[in-house]
C-alpha cells in the first residue's frame, strides 16, 4: 500500500564538511521525495540524549556524541510515497552497499 509519509535524514558533520550535501539531498529528490524542512544546525548534548536514547547508554555513545556535536549537520524532513521505506533503501544499511548513499560516499565504518 502506498501513503504519503515524512522521514527525518540527518547529514552528518563528515558530510557537510566534504560538500556533499547538495549531493545528498539531490539523490532523495531524485527518488521522488520532496524536501519539507531543512536546518543547519549544530547539536548540543541534550539533543543528542534525546535523538540517540536507544544506545545513550551503550560504550560507543561518548565517541558518538562527540562526531555527530563536531561541527554543524544538516536536518532534513523529507516528504512523498512510502518515504521511510525510500529513504532507507537509499541510505543503505552498510557502507558497501554500491549504489546506497552510505556505500558511495562514507569514508568510515563508524562515521555513516
Amino acid at each position: 500500500m502506498y501513503k504519503i509519509e515524512q522521514s527525518l535524514v540527518l547529514i552528518k558533520p563528515d558530510a557537510v564538511q566534504r560538500g556533499l550535501m547538495g549531493k545528498i539531498i539531490g539523490r532523495f529528490e531524485q527518488k521522488g521525495l520532496k524536501v519539507v524542512g531543512l536546518k543547519m544546525m549544530n547539536l548540543k548534548e541534550a539533543l543528542l540524549r534525546e535523538h540517540y536514547a536507544h544506545v545513550v547508554d551503550r560504550p560507543f555513545y561518548a565517541e558518538l556524541s562527540q562526531f555527530m556535536s563536531s561541527s554543524p549537520i544538516v536536518a532534513l524532513c523529507l516528504e512523498g510515497l512510502n518515504a521511510v521505506e525510500v529513504v532507507r533503501k537509499l541510505s543503505g544499511t552498510d557502507n558497501f552497499e554500491f549504489g546506497t548513499i552510505r556505500g558511495d560516499y562514507s569514508t568510515s565504518n563508524q562515521k555513516n
